[in-house]
């Protein structure tokens, strides 16, 4: 094996810093995402003295997600969370550790099916808090998205868990618990990166850091000394930690040990949650044919009125939206493991005993081998319940936001039961839009992720108004169950039921099956049996009865029995003979398809085991499905239709003599409960570099660098967005017209209607030109038409009527003129300031291919753009381009005002590099995305990842004067990132006798012919001509290999539309004017 080994790849790192340069310290998680991209699902790094290797596929996540080779570790921000919360269930190193084992043991339960059911009407008790705080604030209110539903989190697990109310929605500050939690989050994950030597600087935050833990730790006391000093009977997450004893151990949970998990469930249950909340409003109102569906889910299934806890078992559409917002925005976003011992993964790296392995779940959720070429969109069809159980089958372990095993999110029921709620809820209340439709996502990072900057508008619908929707939750608010209590009574059951005697078994670590066992036995007595015995499968250990109808009822955890069930199953795997003869038995178990290897496990294994032992089979195995949130509904389905009837008529009974079921048999008074009280999405970057790439004499094309703002990402492919500044010339010549001083300063007050025009306030004239307008838009008719108002002389409006008229066409719209150009022709015009600017567009965004790609620098773009300066076409002085010669007027050290623009999904490289090949086809500076596109290739290959060919054809004037970036395409041509077939306009015989690049895709058919056949995407960039020259000569192309290959003659019209068939998908065009 040692012969097959390859070393990892990495990114070089510093003598004692390793590579903290690497690690993006405000968002960690986009470095992770970029070192993914350079080097592949497995590379490795240092940090602190150590190494780490981060893994960012199914196949390897599958592997280590085998908990007989690999572990989790407490390393890097989880062992600085160990500060706070030392050995709490979330920091622990695991069983090794005795207080995990202990609070492990003793709060399962809690967080089992029949407790967070439970837990529903406290959850919609918060739930109505938010709803009617963005009922009353109205639509016009700008929600904080994250703020809101951080205050929504903290305060349901409290009251769910503990009977404590923050009450955070009545106080203007979020709760000090909640900035200290941030805080000790961040400076965590800040610590984790830092050397003990580097950590000696940062004294402030180490204060702060410590600050933060003592509030955290005082919180979560106040919590313990509230309920110590008024205990009360109630079956929850704090009485369960002050009370519980451990079943295994007989102890009971440690003071420290209860303050540990007492933050790690405020914490942990309220961050993550909030996160998943707001980003998954974020992917619904970014796509609205899912928020459709979604809202038109709700709308069926719960209408109008109430919501219950029954509904949230019907909504699989809703539960799609919160797997598929899971997948591409794990608030978690990574996991630490080790392996137990030396291992290789992916059958080529070796992996030392104990070294982190981080498995990075953005990347893992990506694999474009499990979720395709649209692995970056928001679909939630693919994780509706029969596509996602296909996926995680044939993938297993591709999806996995609630980490791994027996280690995963012991809140995860906790977690789900509150999301859907709250997002059903909401969204049969209200519609939703962004405050600002062009937000794209920026990610705020402490050891989890939200949304940055996120804001939105909720709108009442179904015409209510907060009064009556207040009304309408109020009457929801309470279950019958609680009512009856509130009202003292007691709940009175039928008559105690007689019959012939059963036992009935479970096995239980989270109380599920416990209480479907004593669901049937209050069932027995109406169908004529009684049961004697209801306890753990472990009580029959050698004395299975064999006198009485046995009932099992138990689940699989991750493959392996429930604790109250392993020496039993251990029992009965050891018989080897008839031992069970006399046995009469049924089974019914529980289980989750998310562990699909191991689904039902331990029930089919038992019931199967009992027969062969001799025992006979009362009725079919019995099974339900936790995912699929109804276990009580098929559990009685099963009970109804297959094992009472059995039962009959096995053993003759007749029904009981109760009338009818226990549930018909309760005396309830239902209890009126109590009431319940110009604007364009920029930002500030700054010119690192420029440049001339063209000769002097030729058209010019120009190179730029620009720096982003921190938290601004891109990709290879993606726009580039521009707020110009008017040509000085432009701003000149409206100064000159208007007769204004350079130092001349305006006040607009708006008295005609609104305006997108700064009003109200001083602004020189000389800014309101250059920034506010667009100067060289062309006239529109009605300006035409204001102009012959505005002006006296006959032979002026005679001219000015034929350009509005017959001539507006030839004269004006394709000669782009402009007002300011009619203006200066016909001088006997007087048009007054206020009218000249109330004509003017305001200044809008201009759109460049970016020409880098984040592989190489994730802070930085380039534009790769052409210097529009001719003469007019009207024929008075240039036409200057507003957009490129701003950016031609920029020196390093300037700043614009700059935004990243997503491109169309096909127009991305293919995401499986390594067998998709590329060919790229441009002309000028149409060659733009395409260099980022082989620039992310050549630092993918530079770091050891094979990568299927890619063809370029570039078309240019001569290989002197316009050949942009020809030396670097020569050195990445070196490396294997691209071949290189030019074509030179001027200079055919240079270039295989081609003069466009058309004529050298012909000449060059077989090449893209043999990697067409091999699944190439193709992709253009350039004019109108470059796009129609190349689809005409890829139609032929089409004709002729069918003809050749196969002998068959296929019509234009038909290869056509074959080609067309293929846009979007392997064939992508980026056309401009």
């Amino acid at each position: 094996m040692a012969g097959n080994l390859v070393p990892i790849p990495g990114p070089p790192g510093l003598p004692l810093v390793g590579n903290v340069s690497d690690i993006d310290p405000e968002n960690p998680a986009q470095s992770f995402a970029n070192l993914t991209d350079i080097y592949g699902p497995i590379w490795r790094f240092y940090l602190g003295g150590g190494e780490r290797i981060v893994i960012g596929s199914q196949a390897l996540m599958n592997e280590v997600s085998d908990e007989q080779r690999f572990s989790k570790i407490v390393a890097a921000g989880l062992k600085e969370l160990r500060n706070g919360v030392h050995d709490g269930l979330f920091t622990s190193s695991g069983p090794q550790e005795k207080n995990w084992g202990i609070a492990h043991r003793i709060l399962m339960p809690v967080f089992g099916p029949i407790s967070i059911r439970n837990m529903f009407d406290e959850m919609h008790d918060i739930a109505s808090q938010l709803v009617m705080k963005w009922a009353r604030h109205g639509p016009n209110h700008t929600i904080q998205v994250t703020d809101d539903f951080t205050r929504l989190t903290l305060d349901t697990i409290a009251l769910c868990s503990m009977d404590y109310r923050f009450n955070s929605y009545y106080h203007e500050e979020v709760h000090p618990f909640v900035g200290a939690m941030s805080d000790f989050l961040k400076i965590s994950s800040d610590r984790a990166r830092r050397t003990a030597v580097t950590q000696i600087f940062y004294r402030q935050e180490t204060q702060k850091y410590w600050e933060s833990i003592e509030v955290l730790r005082k919180t979560s006391q106040e919590l313990i000394n509230t309920r110590k000093a008024a205990p009360n009977d109630k079956k929850d997450l704090l009485n369960s930690m002050l009370n519980g004893v451990d079943p295994k151990t007989g102890e009971k949970m440690s003071d420290e040990s209860i303050v540990d998990n007492m933050i790690t469930f405020l914490v942990a249950g309220h961050e993550t949650t909030s996160g998943l909340l707001s980003f998954t409003f974020y992917h619904l109102l970014k796509n609205p044919q899912a928020y459709l569906k979604a809202q038109q889910e709700v709308d069926e299934v719960i209408g109008k009125g109430p919501i219950t806890v029954e509904h949230l078992t019907k909504l699989p559409y809703l539960n799609a939206v919160l797997r598929e917002s899971l997948r591409l925005s794990p608030t978690a976003t990574a996991i630490g493991l080790q392996s137990k011992e030396d291992t290789v993964l992916g059958g080529k790296y070796h992996i030392p005993k104990g070294i982190p392995v981080i498995a990075f779940f953005p990347k893992v959720h990506r694999d474009p081998l499990v979720y395709g070429e649209d692995n970056e969109a928001f679909r939630p069809e693919r994780m509706v319940d029969a596509e996602f159980d296909r996926l995680n089958k044939e993938f297993p372990n591709c999806w996995k936001p609630f980490g791994n095993g027996m280690r995963g999110c012991i809140g995860r029921p906790f977690a789900w039961q509150e999301s859907l709620l709250v997002i059903a809820m909401l969204l049969q209340n209200f519609n939703f839009t962004m405050e600002d439709p062009s937000y794209t996502l920026q990610i705020k990072q402490t050891l989890t992720i939200k949304p940055k900057g996120f804001y939105m508008r909720a709108h009442l619908r179904n015409h209510m108004t907060a009064t009556t929707l207040e009304r309408a939750l109020a009457s929801t608010t309470i279950s019958a169950a609680e009512a009856a209590k509130s009202k003292g009574q007691t709940v009175s059951k039928g008559p105690k039921a007689q019959g012939k005697p059963m036992s009935i078994l479970y096995g239980s670590n989270t109380g599920t099956c416990e209480a479907l066992a004593n669901r049937l036995a209050s069932d027995a007595a109406n169908h004529g049996f009684h049961a004697q015995v209801v306890d753990t499968l472990d009580s029959a250990k050698e004395k299975l009865p064999t006198d009485r109808p046995v009932v099992i009822v138990t689940a699989s955890y991750e493959g392996n029995p429930a604790d109250n069930a392993a020496h039993f199953v251990n029992w009965i795997g050891g018989l080897k003979s008839n031992e069970l003869n006399d046995v009469s038995y049924a089974v019914f178990g529980c289980g989750h398809r998310d562990w699909v290897k191991t689904f039902h496990r331990i029930p089919k294994y038992l019931d199967s085991v009992i027969e062969k032992r001799g025992g006979t089979r009362i009725a079919p195995i019995g099974t339900t499905d936790a995912a699929a949130g109804d276990i009580f509904t098929d559990f009685e389905t099963w009970e109804d239709q297959v094992f009472w009837p059995a039962m009959r008529e096995k053993y003759g009974t007749a029904e009981g003599s109760t009338d009818g079921s226990l549930e018909t048999s309760m005396d309830v008074e239902i209890s009126s409960p109590r009431s319940s009280t110009l604007r364009q999405d920029v930002r500030e970057a700054r010119v690192e570099e420029v440049r001339t790439l063209s000769a002097p004499g030729s058209p010019e094309k120009r190179h730029i660098e620009i720096s982003l703002p921190s938290d601004m990402t891109y990709s290879a492919g993606d726009y580039l967005a521009i707020l110009p500044i008017n040509p000085k010339e432009s701003i000149a010549r409206a100064m000159r017209y208007f007769g204004l001083p350079w130092d001349s300063i305006l006040t607009l007050s708006a008295s005609a209607g609104p305006t997108t025009l700064p009003t109200g306030q001083p602004i020189a004239a000389a800014d309101m030109f250059g920034a506010y307008v667009e100067l060289a838009q062309p006239a529109s008719k009605r300006n035409i038409l204001a102009l012959i108002e505005a002006s006296t002389d006959e032979k002026t409006k005679e001219a000015l009527t034929n350009l509005s008229d017959s001539a507006f066409t030839t004269e004006i719209t394709q000669k782009r003129i402009s007002v300011l150009d009619l203006l200066e022709r016909f001088p006997s015009v007087q048009l007054p300031l206020g009218a000249f600017l109330k004509m003017m567009p305001p200044m809008r965004v201009r759109q460049y291919s970016i020409s880098s790609s984040p592989l190489w620098n994730s802070n930085s773009v380039t534009l790769t753009y052409s210097v529009v300066d001719q003469p007019a076409m009207s024929g008075q002085g240039r036409f200057v381009g507003v957009a490129s010669n701003y950016l031609s007027s920029l020196a390093p050290g300037d700043k614009l005002h700059v935004s990243v623009r997503q491109s169309h999904q096909s127009f991305h490289l293919p995401k499986d590099s390594k067998n998709v090949p590329v060919i790229m086809i441009a002309a000028g500076s149409g060659l733009a995305p395409f260099r980022g596109f082989i620039q992310e290739r050549a630092a993918q290959i530079g770091a050891g990842r094979p990568l299927a060919p890619a063809l370029l054809f570039y078309g240019c004037h001569s290989s002197d004067t316009d050949s942009l970036y020809a030396d670097e395409i020569a050195r990445w041509e070196k490396m294997g990132a691209v071949s290189a077939r030019y074509t030179f306009s001027r200079a055919p015989e240079q270039s295989e006798g081609c003069k466009y690049v058309q004529d050298r895709l012909y000449h060059d058919r077989k090449d893209v012919v043999e990697l067409f056949d091999r699944g190439a995407k193709l992709f253009v960039c350039g004019s109108r001509a470059v796009g129609e020259g190349v689809q005409n000569t890829c139609v032929r192309i089409v004709k002729e290999q069918s003809e050749e290959v196969h002998g068959c003659d296929v019509s234009e019209k038909k290869a056509r539309a074959w080609f067309d068939g293929l846009r979007n998908e392997r064939f992508a065009t980026d056309v401009f004017a």
